[in-house]
């Protein structure tokens, strides 16, 4: 089957539907937003703490959220991207609460009640108690469901994006104006691939966290953005660049995702403890609990390492619990769910996979290196983040890049046309997939691997091995994908190769320490305190 969109997304977090919206507004074409799972399943709703913005002009000023910004991604980042979203993020807020998102205000005022996070020098993170993700995912799929002119696609997922390769034509990495056509996107209904020509494609497929064992990402946060424009030859950046948050719930009883406890936990006054109730901070940062992340994760992992613990712990118990639990009702409860009452005792945290800085890699308008190809949100490349995150940078970048890329793709999509010369996806010859036990056991596989060799500290011997791991999966998996009919399950899995791979090979390429590329074999950066 074959369909026709002006405008394909692909992804359908704060980035998609954002995106989505602003299209929507300006123009009567035909727009299609394409869900793997459901619409309200994506990396946005277990965003706990919130959005970075300058709000409080008598405190704080774009040029403190710059630096703040830079120093945290360790002076990779680009000073273009990082003005561009430091300075349209008031704008963009407005936008989020005309959609109908709802913040926090001080109690009899219409001023918004801010946190503060690690690595910030002001108060200036906008939230909805401790479930902000969770809010404007509610907002924006409220304005989505509205809107008649967005078709939404549930349970649908995209195996590649389709240029000139499709028709016959070789293309490599030395191939000048690859475009981008459409999508093959399969029908969980019919278990068909189905093909989508548009005008204007935009990836916003999310992160890459389900590549590790332990994560705070949804299981479906396979990377598959990344993968599909790697494998069409497209340009990507920064994958050595992965954030560890340093506080999720050890829960045993929990893999995907894991419970994240909220930095702006630590910003309220939280402490990061031994389970003998011994403070260790001081010893890796002036800025105790409150340093940035990947200086945090990685005294977490050396104090685990060193005492032959699984966890650490942080403690609330010294604050007033009436508040505690104002603020953070949701983690209150679902501590209480384990037996854990957080304002008379610590809680057991440990680091996680959390965020990807790199990805594909685009301009200030969200362009990739294939024309006709946009991407945004946490799959794409900005250069905000550099070589580190900064808390709460990522939902208003995904929103700010939603407006620039929008303008821009609504400013071209006269100049393209749909190229009906595409052919449609070939499974002829294929077998129904019989083996899903080798999917399994690869996934598990590429998630070890990770973990153990691709982690928060690394090494040249463990880039090496799980590059060798990997090659030996990539070989097997691509045999298999070649025998079988596609399914969500092994395509999912094609990209987690993909994505652990070049991971492994962005981090081999960096001979130093940097943001939170952290290696024994290479001398600290002068900025790595």
């Amino acid at each position: 089957m074959i369909k026709h969109y002006d405008f394909l997304i692909i992804g359908a977090g704060v980035a998609g539907m954002s995106y989505a919206l602003k299209v929507a507004r300006q123009h009567k074409g035909s727009i299609c937003l394409i869900c793997k799972s459901t619409l309200d399943e994506a990396n946005t709703k277990l965003a706990q703490g919130g959005v970075a913005s300058v709000t409080n002009l008598l405190v704080d000023n774009f040029e403190k959220h710059i630096e703040d910004t830079m120093i945290a991604g360790d002076y990779i980042s680009d000073p273009q991207a990082v003005e561009q979203v430091v300075r349209q993020a008031p704008e963009q807020i407005k936008e989020l609460v005309r959609w109908g998102v709802e913040f926090d205000k001080k109690e009899g005022s219409d001023e918004f009640d801010l946190h503060r996070e690690g690595g910030h020098s002001e108060f200036r993170i906008l939230h909805h108690a401790d479930d902000t993700g969770a809010e404007i995912q509610r907002g924006l799929m409220a304005a989505i469901r509205a809107c008649p002119q967005i078709e939404v696609k549930e349970k649908h997922f995209a195996v590649e994006i389709i240029t000139q390769h499709h028709l016959g034509e070789e293309v490599t990495r030395r191939t000048k104006d690859i475009e981008c056509y459409g999508a093959y996107v399969l029908n969980p209904d019919t278990e068909k691939v189905d093909t989508y020509l548009s005008k204007v494609t935009l990836i916003c497929t999310g992160g890459v966290g389900a590549v590790y064992q332990t994560t705070s990402n949804p299981i479906i946060a396979t990377g598959d953005g990344i993968a599909m424009v790697y494998r069409a030859k497209g340009t990507v950046a920064d994958m050595e660049f992965v954030q560890f948050h340093p506080t999720v719930l050890h829960n045993v009883s929990e893999t995907h995702p894991a419970y994240l406890i909220t930095e702006a936990m630590r910003g309220y006054g939280g402490i990061l403890r031994l389970p003998t109730g011994e403070s260790f901070m001081e010893k890796y940062d002036k800025r105790l609990s409150l340093a940035p992340r990947d200086i945090v994760a990685r005294a977490i992992d050396k104090e685990m390492k060193i005492h032959g613990i699984d966890h650490v712990c942080l403690d609330v118990t010294h604050k007033d619990p009436e508040e505690t639990r104002h603020h953070f009702p949701n983690i209150y409860q679902k501590c209480l769910s384990i037996g854990i009452d957080i304002t008379k005792d610590y809680i057991p945290v440990r680091p996680a996979a959390h965020y990807m800085c790199g990805g594909i890699k685009v301009d200030l308008n969200g362009c990739s290196s294939i024309q006709r190809l946009y991407a945004i949100g946490e799959c794409s490349c900005t250069g905000l983040h550099g070589g580190n995150r900064l808390a709460s940078n990522s939902l208003i970048e995904a929103v700010v890049y939603a407006e620039t890329a929008a303008q821009h793709s609504l400013s071209h999509i006269d100049e393209y046309v749909f190229n009906d010369n595409v052919p449609e996806w070939n499974d002829e010859g294929t077998l129904s997939n019989e083996e899903k036990v080798l999917i399994t056991q690869s996934v598990k596989e590429v998630g070890e691997i990770m973990s153990n060799y691709v982690g928060i500290v690394r090494s040249n011997l463990r880039l090496k091995r799980a590059w060798t791991r990997l090659d030996v999966l990539y070989e097997e998996t691509e045999a298999l994908f070649k025998r079988v009919k596609a399914t969500k399950d092994i395509c999912e899995l094609r990209n987690m190769i993909n994505v652990g791979y070049l991971i492994t090979r962005w981090a081999i390429e960096r001979k130093e320490c940097r943001g939170l590329h952290f290696t024994i074999d290479y001398p600290h950066h002068a900025y790595d305190k």
